[in-house]
């Protein structure tokens, strides 16, 4: 050992030998100690999505705007910022709770209005007002202390010091050019003074790309400024830095303070220098650490996109309950949910197009229009949308912290600048199954691989023609999937003259098998499991029942609700079952139904209608019912029309139990009405004439004979079987029915499979390429030389790729194994 000290071995085997809960405990708290900052950004996010008042709004925009555009970390000026703030917050809000204020006096009429002005700066009186508050001054302050204990509370300070001493001559020199010059100054007249003040700011230099490292990436800006000022020398007026600058302004002061209109002009300058100076700085570094974000942007853009599309009604007034897949189905777009698709989809365009492009300075500006937009939106026009406050938003509350997220990622790409060049695709850095099954899964999303590649060719400088490159990333995919089988294929290789193993064999094809076999029978199966397992009983809201006798006019109408709709019991299912013991068709028929399918509906006996024929066709009925003879006074044979739901004509006589199917279309069922235990019911028909001084009214009353449940009074009996329905979930794919899933799911994927296993030879030439490294070299070779300007040199590189394909003797020689 170089270097050994007792105490420190010591201190290792003490910590080494504690118990895990305790190591994990220490761990948390270091990952809480080395990642303070992040905690501190957290909380004050967490702070203002449960206010969300005008109060709160502050510190997040500073967060995104300022604190993470810092470089390399922010400054001690913020974290003062923002304790001072919280602070003076605190203060206010409880100031605010007394009771004699004018809003204080109906807080629980108020409190749910977003509109309402204490609800929207933040100053309400509620229970645990300032708990969060406290808890962002504590990640605060717990934050200040670890700096301190690093020694980076104060290091500005030290860093001007150190650079006022390195540059005492210069400044010697120009504050006595400024003292010379003083006498001229105090003759000058206000407007002279005003308008002789010109601040040179540092010209655009090319921005220096380095590697990433650690020690150099912590270098700050204004370090930067002042180890270069020696080498400045005589152009210290033109490269002039903050410092410099705002001794500068100092010595102006004396000269403009006397009017009223100087001092505003000075005000506004030492506002807005430091502001134009930060961002200036931002866009043109002298150092950049490159790196590259976008794939997580893109992700939480995503998950924002997901979170739209399955909880849209959040974002609208009257859509609380909507559903998107009911709206769609019924050719319907909810407005909300368009204008958040549209709007997100956008700023995922912009967001690539800024990436390609790879302009630092795009990015800021949509930054700070995404940062205030979208703030703007979400705490002022929203609330007036959907008529709630943001707190009481839980959908809206997720989609604005992974905003957040994504507003953090932004400002670390725009703090380290884009990378230089943009090779490929992400998901095509690594040659296995992973990356192989992902960029597969990419490639299936309908039209993002067309969009990419359309974006790509747009946004990026290139000689080739839009079908050129679009046959370059095919190729390259092309060559990227194969690459990936062959590297698998070297590590787990295969012996020359051996079998498959069987691991392999019912591994690969036995999963094949299994899906084939579910997709050939998933219509079946699916429509069998949908109501048996997860359907939904489907109960009657209403029975209405018309009986006419022959073609004349209804003698009977009744309907029966609520009350009169009544669940059969076990008791009375068993009775049931019992009494068609034997019989095999209508047992058959009674395994698919439970007790909680069926209901007994007791209809009353006198119609609800009067009855109203003309007398020739009374005449008529009359003689037609003399005639005993006729077809149509035989009472076996006699003829009624009884509507149920959708009037269907059925024969003989009252039938007793009813089928009610899930598309509405009520029937006997034949399988209970039928055989030695027929259930036709006889019913009576009696025809009750009232007279008054109104008039001769007449109504039909009918009783039925045989009732199973005995009811006082005339009335008629109706066992309803109800059909399970499917959940609404899985009523879009059980709408389709049996045949219906074959013709739209089965048989579209029988076609991509059956393209799958067939045409396979004439794709050989390009599929068996035992070794695809030279392809895949120059693929990468004409994006890099793209990225690097040399444009002539690309179009050389895709002629090159277009004639290997051509030439099948020099796509063997370049496919060759390495020897």
């Amino acid at each position: 050992r170089m270097f050994h000290d007792d105490e420190l071995e010591e201190s290792e085997k003490f910590y080494v030998g504690q118990p895990r809960v305790l190591l994990l405990i220490y761990a948390l708290y270091n990952t809480l100690v080395a990642r303070s900052e992040m905690v501190c950004y957290f909380v004050i996010i967490l702070n203002h999505m449960i206010s969300a008042s005008m109060i709160t709004l502050v510190l997040p925009i500073l967060i995104f705007l300022w604190a993470m555009l810092s470089v390399p970390r922010p400054s001690k000026r913020f974290w003062m910022t923002a304790i001072v703030y919280t602070e003076v917050a605190i203060v206010i809000k409880y100031f605010f709770q007394f009771g004699f204020f004018p809003w204080n006096k109906h807080v629980d009429y108020t409190k749910d209005k977003p509109y309402h002005p204490p609800n929207i700066i933040g100053i309400e009186k509620k229970e645990g007002y300032v708990h969060y508050d406290l808890v962002q001054l504590l990640a605060l302050f717990f934050h200040r202390s670890i700096l301190k204990c690093h020694g980076l509370w104060d290091e500005e300070e030290k860093r001007d010091s150190s650079s006022n001493k390195e540059d005492t001559d210069d400044e010697l020199s120009l504050t006595g050019g400024r003292r010379d010059s003083s006498a001229s100054l105090k003759s000058v007249n206000l407007a002279a003074s005003v308008e002789s003040i010109h601040v040179h700011f540092p010209e655009q230099q090319t921005a220096i790309r380095r590697k990433s490292s650690s020690s150099i990436s912590q270098l700050s800006h204004r370090s930067s400024f002042s180890s270069h000022r020696s080498k400045r020398g005589k152009y210290i007026f033109k490269n002039i830095n903050h410092s410099t600058l705002t001794l500068y302004f100092f010595q102006c002061k004396l000269h403009v303070i006397k009017s009223h209109c100087g001092l505003y002009c000075f005000r506004t300058l030492q506002v807005y220098v430091p502001i134009r100076q930060f961002f200036y700085n931002l866009i043109h570094p002298d150092y950049s650490a490159v790196t590259d974000v976008y794939v997580l942007m893109f992700l939480a853009d995503t998950v924002d996109f997901i979170i739209i599309v399955f909880g849209f009604w959040a974002f609208g007034k009257h859509s609380a309950a909507a559903d998107i897949t009911s709206s769609l189905s019924e050719d319907q777009v909810p407005e909300a949910f368009l204008v958040m698709v549209l709007i997100q989809f956008g700023t995922m365009v912009v967001d690539r197009a800024l990436y390609l492009k790879k302009t630092v300075m795009g990015k800021v500006i949509f930054q700070v229009i995404l940062v205030f937009g979208i703030h703007f939106w979400m705490f002022f026009i929203l609330p007036g949308v959907t008529e709630r406050k943001f707190s009481q938003n839980t959908v809206a509350q997720l989609w604005y912290f992974v905003k957040c997220v994504y507003f953090g990622l932004s400002a670390y790409q725009i703090r380290c600048g884009y990378p230089t060049r943009v090779l490929g695709n992400f998901l095509t850095k690594s040659y296995n199954y992973v990356n192989l099954f992902l960029f597969q899964g990419f490639r299936l999303v309908p039209f993002l691989t067309e969009l990419r590649a359309v974006m790509d060719w747009v946004w990026t400088d290139t000689t080739l023609s839009l079908s050129s490159w679009i046959c370059v990333e095919d190729i390259y995919a092309h060559i990227f999937i194969l690459k990936c089988w062959r590297e698998s294929e070297k590590r787990y290789p295969q012996p020359r003259g051996q079998k498959k193993k069987k691991v392999v064999k019912y591994g690969m094809g036995g999963m094949i098998i299994v899906l084939l076999i579910c997709i050939v029978w998933f219509p079946l199966l699916f429509m069998s499991l949908i109501k048996s397992v997860a359907g939904i009983t489907n109960k009657p809201l209403d029975v209405s029942i018309t009986i006419t006798l022959g073609g004349y006019q209804p003698i009977f109408t009744m309907s029966a609700q609520q009350s009169q709709l009544k669940d059969f019991n076990q008791t009375g299912f068993n009775m049931l079952l019992a009494g068609y013991r034997g019989n095999t068709a209508a047992l058959q028929f009674l395994e698919g139904y439970g007790k909680e399918d069926i209901t007994l509906a007791d209809l009353e006996g006198n119609s609800n209608s009067l009855w109203t024929i003309s007398p020739p066709s009374r005449e008529k009925m009359i003689q037609g019912l003399l005639d005993f003879s006729s077809e149509f006074t035989t009472y076996k044979n006699m003829k009624y029309l009884l509507s149920h739901f959708c009037f269907r004509t059925l024969g003989e006589v009252y039938p007793y139990y009813i089928k009610a199917p899930s598309d509405s279309l009520a029937k006997p069922i034949k399988q209970l009405l039928k055989g030695m235990y027929c259930k036709w019911k006889n019913i009576t028909v009696s025809l009750v004439k009232n007279v008054s001084g109104e008039g001769v009214r007449e109504w039909w009353v009918l009783n039925q004979l045989g009732k199973t449940f005995e009811t006082s009074g005339d009335s008629l009996e109706l066992i309803i079987f109800s059909d399970k329905v499917s959940p609404p979930s899985l009523g879009f794919l059980a709408g389709y029915g049996i045949m219906g899933l074959y013709a739209s799911v089965v048989l579209v994927i029988g076609k991509f499979v059956r393209e799958f296993f067939s045409g396979i030879s004439h794709s050989i030439m390009f599929e068996e390429l035992p070794n695809v490294d030279r392809i895949l070299k120059l693929c990468t070779d004409i994006f890099l030389v793209r990225e690097t300007g040399e444009l002539e040199l690309e179009e050389d590189l895709y002629a090159k790729l277009i004639f290997l394909y051509r030439s099948p003797e020099t796509m063997i020689k370049w496919t060759r194994e390495k020897t």
